[in-house]
Parts: structure tokens; sequence; C-alpha cells
């Protein structure tokens, strides 16, 4: 019996090293492995932010690099210089940049501010009383056009913020982009910024052409202005 006992006792201390072996070796497994799972997650982490910062890199190259802005600048110089200090700087700035994310000619956006405030810039410009009511602002935008295409560009909309140079430049920008995409050209989409769409229309049914003095004057001036880059 003695000898019986004494085995089973042997018995039962290697099983239990063999156990604690093997729950040691367990452990140390599942370490290893919630390690490598740290150090996996970490690399995806690394590897999606640099990813989104390349896109974002990429979109920054894009839309706001030096040669972007030094461009804008000099038009805004141009713009500036051409209004004898009443278009400001950062109007020009704003303006020439809004009118470049549109892809749209920046000169053109300036050619028609000059010619609807005469040459003046004034954004607190209020225009003559029509029966159609009065036009407000650097854009010149009457009071039943201004509220759909402030909705059409997301804005916020009220009369006081047609007085707001930016709202008003931002505004036009919007709108001759609309008109251009509807029109799919120059005569029509300024013609039509002039007299409104059904003016337009009209104008062209009598005259044959969309073309106009309106729309001749700023585009003629408006290539002038790269004329004149080219040339410096």
């Amino acid at each position: 019996m003695k000898q019986s006992t004494l085995f089973v006792l042997c018995l039962s201390f290697v099983s239990a090293i063999l156990i604690f072996m093997l729950n040691h070796i367990q452990r140390t497994q599942m370490t290893t492995l919630e390690e490598e799972n740290r150090v996996l997650a970490a690399e995806n982490k690394q590897l999606k932010a640099e990813s989104t910062y390349e896109q974002e890199l990429l979109r920054t190259e894009l839309n706001g690099d030096y040669k972007h802005w030094s461009n804008i600048e000099e038009i805004a110089e141009q713009m500036v210089n051409d209004s004898e200090g009443h278009f400001k700087k950062a109007w020009a700035i704003y303006l020439a940049n809004e009118a470049e994310q549109f892809n749209i000619d920046p000169f053109l956006i300036y050619e028609l501010l000059k010619v609807e405030t005469g040459k003046t810039f004034d954004p607190d410009l209020i225009g003559p009383e029509t029966k159609y009511g009065q036009a407000y602002g650097m854009s010149q935008f009457m009071g039943n056009t201004a509220p759909w295409i402030a909705e059409m560009a997301g804005l916020p909309y009220s009369e006081e913020l047609l007085f707001d140079p930016y709202y008003s430049m931002q505004l036009a920008v919007v709108y001759l982009d609309f008109l251009h995409h509807k029109y799919q050209n120059w005569d029509e989409a300024l013609t039509a910024y002039h007299r409104g769409m059904t003016g337009m229309e009209n104008y062209k049914e009598k005259t044959g052409t969309a073309k106009s003095h309106y729309a001749d004057l700023i585009q003629a001036n408006a290539e002038n202005h790269h004329t004149l880059a080219m040339a410096e």
C-alpha cells in the first residue's frame, strides 16, 4: 500500500508539473499572439494614417500649393492696379481663388463687377428703381434672384448680406457658373446675368444672337488682362 500510495503521489506531482508547464506555454503563446496583434494593429493604424495624409497632401498640392497662391497674388495685384485701388487686394485674392475653384476666368468676374458698379466697386451700391425692384451690392443682385442663388450655393440669405463684398462675389461666381453650365457659352451666360434668363431669351429671339455690348465688353476687357500679363 505504501508503494502504491507513493506511486500515486509521484504521478500526481508529475501531472501537476506537466499541467503547470502546459499552462505556462499557453500563456506565453497567448502573450506572444497578443503582442503580434498589437504590432499588426499599430502597423495598420500607421498605414491608414499615412494613406489618409497622402490623400490630404495631394489635395493640398492641387488646391493650395505655393504656385497657386503666387498666381492668385499676381492676379490680385493686377486687379487692384487696374481699379486704381478701388478694388481692395483682399477682395481680389478672394475673388481670384473662388473663380479658379469653379474653373472660371477671374478677370471675367472682375470685369463684370467693374461694369455693374460703374468702376466704383462699391459694396453698398443700390441700383435705380425698376419695375422688378432694385439691385444691391457689388454684384448688383435683384431681390427676386438672389434668394434662390443663395439656396443653390448652400448659403444663408438676407438682403443685408448682399452688401457684404465677399458674399456678393461668391453669389456672382456661383450664378455665372450656373449660367455657363446652362448655356455652355459666355455670350448667353453674361447677357443672361445682365438681362435675366427670360430677358436674354427675348433678346436672342429679337436680334438672332445672344451677343451684346455687355457681354462683348466684359470678355474683351478680360482678354486684355491676359495679354497685359503675358507682356510683362
